[in-house]
């Protein structure tokens, strides 16, 4: 379902198998949401220093960009395939794929 050249990521949500990938534009939300930079973000995933706000914006932002019509308060209430740990290693593995040369990794 999910084309990881095309820097896609699979994440269930209420059960669902939904795609997710950053664009863009979705950066640029994330950017605009969290009032930093994206190398910001990567730095806090690297670290271990991520917030919970963080994985919601960059999921919620990737998620859009992969065609989902739900609202920020859709996800807040989803029940997230895995968890919480899950959500943190499916936004870790969005920011790679979105500065990964394909066949490069």
């Amino acid at each position: 379902m999910a084309n990881p050249m095309a820097g896609e990521v699979v994440i269930r949500l209420d059960g669902r198998k939904r795609v997710a990938r950053l664009t863009l534009g979705a950066l640029a939300e994330v950017e605009a949401e969290l009032g930093g930079s994206v190398l910001d973000l990567v730095r806090r995933f690297e670290s271990g220093a991520f917030s919970a706000r963080d994985i919601l914006v960059l999921l919620f932002a990737a998620l859009k960009a992969g065609g989902w019509k739900g609202s920020e308060e859709d996800l807040r209430q989803a029940e997230i395939g895995g968890g919480p740990l899950e959500a943190a290693r499916i936004a870790a593995t969005l920011l790679v794929r979105a500065f990964t040369v394909p066949g490069q990794e």
